[in-house]
């Protein structure tokens, strides 16, 4: 991870990836220096084609390279760019120089050894690193590059190479919140003498006061197992450690089954409240394939849409990364081509257009599953951008494969009643340069930790089968 707090002035020289992957990294090294090397601006140029996010961040970079190189001369350049930013929140008056930004004006040439011929991209600039290595000696020169084998490349040559976690959300995974606590056995205990509760409009509420409060937040679900079982969701914590909790539904009871899906264990009961809390505008669901992400999401979605009325339609998108070898161009329609992608959307449309212990024959089978069908839309997130969706219920499937950025974009397409659920697996990216702790999915559950119209439930256990199980444990 890229330190910017050290003790001495560094110059890092960024490969052509990092800027790839994020547009504003020029100024994510605060009083450090950056090296541009020649190749990586003709790789940026090679790049700047298309309408893919690649090509929207490398048309970014050269726009902020334009803003730089205004109204400067050689002399300057050589002597190295001011790096100038607005820091976040202050005014355009609070402009504060940072490092300086160096581009190559020189041919930097040293010898590689014979088994990293210089007519690669990355190996010029390993050529380029060790040069300015040995020409510089008052800083640490240090390779920023996304590319792991381009880093053990770096080191092999005895160059300092790091990756570039400016956009890592924690230092680590385990420290994204759950959005679900168990309280200890003495909760009544510790919080008796000062407890309040009241209902209103046939919703029990409880008032507590206690040190255990300071750690709670908007929506983080609470349970009890003994001495007897309990459930509650925090709806309020003030600053004096007062915090108002509000009895939830227990979806594991088949009178409280929504589309015919009663909930299997207590996080999915959790699930079930905040996707059918319509205060709830954003609802992020974490877990490994087979907790029931998909199967809840739709079932509360279709509850919402078909009977109570709530959207007018479901939207759902994910971004179409294959697993093994691609298929290729698909012919038809937008929906048509994203068909392929939704396998998980298929499946789990057959479990809930099952009618009540299978009578009605395969038309009416047939006819459910069409209506189901009919308000479910299928888009491309290639086509997202401009958009706003208006009193519809969006599912964002495989969320963990987009970056900060596509969810930033696809959040503020929500328009007036429409609520965003976000579904995806951290352990499983598949999309190049992402990790769990800079995916796209773990940037919103931790910036949304905390909105009252938010919430997060991670999903750990599995729901299939024994067999899926077992194969989960094992494999």
């Amino acid at each position: 991870m890229i330190n910017t707090t050290r003790k001495h002035r560094c110059l890092f020289i960024l490969d052509t990836n990092v800027l790839m992957h994020d547009p504003t990294a020029l100024y994510r090294f605060m009083e450090h220096d950056i090296y541009l090397p020649m190749i990586v601006l003709e790789e940026l140029d090679a790049g700047k084609k298309g309408q893919s996010e690649t090509a929207r961040n490398v048309r970014q970079v050269s726009r902020f390279l334009d803003d730089m190189l205004a109204d400067v001369d050689i002399a300057t350049i050589n002597q190295g760019l001011s790096i100038h930013t607005v820091l976040h929140g202050q005014s355009e008056s609070s402009v504060t120089p940072t490092g300086r930004l160096f581009l190559q004006t020189r041919e930097e040439s040293n010898e590689l050894p014979i088994s990293l011929p210089g007519s690669r991209a990355d190996n010029q600039i390993l050529g380029i690193t060790l040069a300015l290595q040995e020409r510089i000696t008052d800083r640490e020169v240090i390779l920023v590059s996304k590319d792991i084998n381009l880093r053990i490349k770096a080191t092999a040559v005895g160059l300092k190479a790091e990756d570039y976690h400016n956009d890592q959300v924690l230092d680590d995974v385990s420290l994204l919140h759950t959005g679900h606590q168990i309280l200890g056995p003495d909760f009544w205990e510790a919080h008796g003498e000062a407890l309040e509760s009241w209902q209103d409009e046939g919703r029990v509420f409880y008032r507590v006061h206690g040190a255990d409060t300071a750690e709670w937040y908007p929506n983080l679900y609470l349970r009890l197992e003994a001495p007897a079982p309990f459930t509650a969701v925090v709806r309020q914590v003030e600053p004096d450690g007062t915090a108002v909790l509000e009895s939830v539904t227990n979806y594991q009871q088949e009178r409280h089954s929504v589309w015919g899906i009663t909930a299997r264990n207590p996080e999915q009961s959790f699930a079930l409240n905040a996707l059918m809390d319509p205060e709830v505008d954003f609802v992020s669901l974490l877990g490994q394939a087979g907790t029931g992400k998909t199967l809840l999401t739709l079932a509360a979605a279709l509850t919402q849409v078909l009977e109570q009325k709530l959207y007018t339609e479901i939207v759902m998108t994910r971004v179409t990364i294959p697993v093994g070898e691609d298929i290729g161009f698909l012919p038809g329609t937008e929906e048509e081509k994203m068909t392929p992608w939704m396998g998980a959307l298929m499946d789990n449309l057959e479990v809930l257009a099952k009618t009540d212990g299978g009578s009605g024959g395969s038309w009416e089978r047939a006819a459910t599953n069409d209506l189901l069908q009919s308000r479910i839309k299928i888009r491309s997130l290639n086509f997202m951008r401009g958009r706003t969706f208006q009193n519809k219920l969006v599912i964002i499937d495989e969320a963990q494969n987009l970056t900060a950025k596509q969810m930033r974009t696809l959040i503020t397409r929500a328009g007036p009643g429409t609520k965003m659920v976000c579904l995806g697996n951290i352990a499983q990216i598949d999309t190049p340069y992402l990790t769990e702790t800079s995916s796209g999915l773990t940037f919103v559950v931790d910036r949304f930790r905390g909105w009252p119209h938010g919430a997060h439930v991670t999903l750990t256990r599995g729901e299939r089968s024994r067999l899926a199980e077992f194969a989960a444990e094992v494999l």
